[in-house]
């Protein structure tokens, strides 16, 4: 069922108050994606057949699951419905990103969703919208990590614990801000066991959904069973100008040895610093490309893990 034919709301109980948390606080929802068909297994499957080879990405726990080590792998020809049994079986995760560009039904009903959320928030502008689908082992986990974007994480099949930490600067520097917006490392954070004592654990079930706040570190612990999430990003202006601010903040402490405190999403500071950032990318002071080069598995599911290694 195609979700334009559903005659109901994606988001099935709002309330007022939400207006005023969203982007701002912990915000827990109810949805029924599972109800458009398009996010059956079978669905799935048929999404990983057609998906370009550069938006598949595939990663693996290390031997030690508790070492963010990041291990990359390839799909190698194997059928969807073979990558999904795999990652059943295995300990990996699976993400087919921007969807929207190349099936246009998901872009359409990403569309549907933003302009659900913007009808309900008066103010509330979206650009830059995006949807990725997330297929999980049973376990696996997403290390302690922070994202540039406004995120929103969407549950269809099996149940997830999501650890959600203080954005202070106890728990994840300016600086660590800056090397993931100029691409130096990828999006994992220091971690410490007692980051865990100020958590807010939420145990994300099908029909669920969360966002949190910009820049919010956390951490994904999958339960006992395959995972099938959907993410979604998007951009609003001050969300841009919070990019804007902490990139040239980074630039300046790169070029001049040193880096403002302010990282206020507003005020005349931006202007100069979006400036900044803008001249780093023209002149090549970005990492150009994915930080990812090396591929160390592909996808097999007769094997015992899901997969094998590449020699």
């Amino acid at each position: 069922m195609n979700s334009m034919v559903m005659n109901r709301d994606i988001i099935t109980n709002w309330a007022p108050r939400h207006e005023r948390l969203f982007g701002r606080e912990l915000v827990q929802l109810q949805h029924s994606l599972r109800e458009t068909g398009m996010f059956t297994r079978d669905a799935i499957a048929k999404l990983i057949d057609n998906c370009p080879a550069g938006d598949l990405g595939l990663e693996s726990m290390c031997v030690e699951t508790d070492r963010p080590d990041r291990i990359y792998g390839v799909l190698d020809g194997a059928s969807g419905k073979d990558a999904i049994k795999a990652i059943e079986k295995g300990r990996m995760w699976m993400n087919l990103r921007r969807v929207m560009d190349w099936s246009p039904e998901y872009k359409k009903l990403l569309d549907e969703i933003f302009d659900e959320f913007e009808a309900r928030m008066p103010g509330f502008k979206t650009f830059k919208r995006n949807m990725h689908i997330l297929i999980s082992s049973p376990n696996a986990k997403v290390f302690y990590h922070a994202d540039i974007q406004g995120q929103s994480l969407w549950q269809i099949e099996g149940v997830k614990s999501v650890y959600l930490y203080p954005r202070s600067e106890a728990f994840m520097s300016p600086q660590s801000v800056e090397k993931i917006l100029l691409r130096e490392t990828d999006e994992d954070l220091e971690y410490q066991n007692w980051f865990d004592d100020y958590a807010t654990k939420v145990d994300l079930e099908p029909g669920n959904m969360i966002t949190w706040p910009l820049y919010a570190p956390h951490r994904v612990q999958n339960h006992d069973c395959l995972n099938i999430s959907v993410a979604m990003e998007h951009w609003t202006k001050p969300i841009w100008n919070s990019y804007a601010v902490h990139y040239g903040n980074g630039v300046l402490r790169r070029t001049v040895g040193v880096g403002t405190k302010t990282t206020n999403d507003y005020g005349m500071h931006v202007y100069p610093k979006a400036a900044a950032a803008f001249m780093w990318k023209k002149f090549g002071g970005q990492i150009a490309g994915d930080v990812v080069k090396a591929r160390h598995f592909r996808i097999d599911a007769s094997a015992p893990e899901g997969r094998v290694d590449i020699a």
